[in-house]
């Protein structure tokens, strides 16, 4: 089984890219930020509404996307440690919804010490449900991860075979598919973890 989130194109990116901006702070530790603005982009395209992302959802550009991250960077801005917790981000998030009215977006934490099998199901309930899920990893003990540590990014579909479970993950303007399990585990007593988001109705 295998399902993939209907997700959006900035010219000829997959979603956006920390590597356009300008500001050095943001292209070293804009990550966080990124996964919000993607975010929002994406569920105002889902819900046809234009409460989220201040420009047109039907002609998106690279120009207007780097002016969004200069807005998100006040809330969810790069620091010495990073946003390295599911709280901070939630937090910072949260004010930025408020902001802008929103009455119908929720998150909660789902922490990297959960077990896969219950971060599976995670997976896959949210990407059923149409929403991506914002994924915080930390450190990793596989050298094949290594441009993800301390990263954040977006899961955006999973396939399920017999043998094994992958999801679907967008970055720097690109997307790739990883074996869940090596992401989950990581080797390490720190870890990040994913964001549920749910929509009230």
């Amino acid at each position: 089984m295998k399902k993939e989130l209907k997700y959006f194109n900035i010219e000829n990116y997959y979603g956006g890219n920390q590597n356009w901006f300008w500001d050095p702070t943001m292209r070293l530790g804009g990550c966080a930020a990124v996964t919000a603005c993607d975010l929002c982009i994406y569920l105002d395209i889902l819900d046809d509404s234009k409460h989220l992302y201040p420009f047109d959802v039907n002609s998106l550009k690279k120009s207007d996307y780097i002016k969004f991250s200069k807005v998100m960077k006040s809330y969810l801005r790069p620091r010495m440690s990073g946003i390295n917790t599911l709280q901070l981000y939630i937090d910072g998030f949260n004010k930025y919804l408020a902001d802008m009215n929103d009455k119908i977006i929720r998150m909660r934490p789902f922490d990297g010490r959960n077990s896969v099998d219950d971060a599976e199901n995670i997976v896959i309930n949210q990407i059923d449900k149409k929403i991506p899920i914002p994924f915080l990893l930390l450190k990793h003990k596989n050298p094949k991860l290594s441009d993800l540590v301390w990263h954040w990014f977006l899961i955006v579909g999973y396939e399920k075979t017999d043998d094994d479970f992958l999801v679907k993950i967008a970055t720097y303007g690109g997307y790739r598919w990883i074996l869940f399990n090596e992401l989950w585990n990581t080797g390490y007593e720190e870890k990040g973890g994913m964001i549920i988001v749910n929509l009230q109705e």
